[in-house]
């Protein structure tokens, strides 16, 4: 959204869709959000990452998807592509950031 506020709806429009290809795919593909039921580093990481999601992450959960299926061939794919979605997020909107303050165009 930070690119759509500035006027660069091109760049907006093209990271939205990115982003939310990578969370469709990653439900298709039986993927699933990581919780914070123990306590690891690297889970962590990855409930950070699909906390980067933001609103779509609520969405999901609240539709009671994302639960994955570990017996299918895809679940580990799934469950990757639905944490580059949100580090993916992350990313943009620092560069929706710099674009604000005038460090990139």
């Amino acid at each position: 959204m930070g690119h759509i506020i500035q006027k660069k709806y091109l760049k907006g429009v093209v990271f939205l869709v990115g982003i939310l290809l990578l969370l469709i795919f990653g439900l298709i593909m039986q993927g699933k959000f990581y919780d914070t039921g123990q306590f690891h580093p690297l889970l962590l990481l990855g409930f950070l990452g699909d906390l980067g999601s933001g609103i779509f992450y609520f969405i999901i959960k609240l539709l009671g998807l994302g639960k994955g299926n570990i017996e299918a061939v895809t679940f580990q794919y799934g469950t990757t592509y639905l944490v580059v979605a949100g580090f993916m997020n992350y990313l943009v909107a620092l560069n929706a950031f710099d674009i604000a303050k005038g460090r990139r165009k």
